[in-house]
């Protein structure tokens, strides 16, 4: 498995789609590893996670790995973690924060990654790209209503807001999140990582 996570690898860096990253010596950003038992689907690295080539590797991925109760060893070395944005190279930036991720990338890549990665239990969807792919929603659900009712899609998918700090003024609207649905969060990637 791990040969053909390499040779996965070296195909998204040669795909003529990311080209212009390759040429610049930029990498794809995600880890994939055949004993990963938790998945984290986001929307796209940011700038400091691209350049320093470490997966939420700033502010949200610090809001992120306190939500779900792990330390930085476990979150980056203990196999149990995979992280497939729905991009896997930095967008750029927008009006209103980075620029979304390409629209086809992850129909293309993720699925040939998954298979590479049979003992995935939970997959945490964070943010609206994510829980659309995977959730298969209308462009009529809000976010708000998908994270409320999480319950719904257990136990494959929990669907979570971003924890960027653009989205603190949903937090204080919405305190339900952090003091009912995150504890339930933490209590089951717990009771994962806890796992042999």
């Amino acid at each position: 498995m791990e040969e053909k996570l390499k040779r996965l690898f070296d195909s998204i860096k040669n795909d003529p789609q990311n080209s212009s990253y390759t040429k610049e010596g930029i990498d794809p950003l995600y880890y994939a590893n055949p004993a990963a038992k938790i998945l984290i689907v986001g929307q796209a690295p940011g700038k400091k996670a691209q350049n320093t080539k470490k997966v939420w590797n700033d502010q949200s991925g610090i809001r992120l790995r306190k939500w779900l109760d792990v330390t930085d060893r476990q979150f980056y070395e203990s196999g149990k973690i995979a992280v497939l944005p729905m991009d896997f190279y930095y967008p750029g930036k927008g009006k209103h924060g980075d620029l979304p991720p390409r629209s086809e990338f992850a129909a293309k890549w993720h699925p040939q990654l998954l298979k590479e990665m049979p003992n995935i239990k939970l997959t945490i969807l964070v943010g609206n790209y994510a829980q659309r792919k995977y959730l298969g929603l209308k462009g009529s659900v809000r976010l708000t209503e998908v994270v409320h009712a999480y319950e719904a899609y257990l136990p494959k998918y929990f669907p979570i807001v971003h924890p960027s700090a653009l989205n603190g003024i949903w937090l204080k609207r919405n305190s339900w999140f952090e003091q009912l649905v995150v504890p339930e969060l933490q209590k089951r990637v717990q009771r994962i990582m806890d796992e042999n």
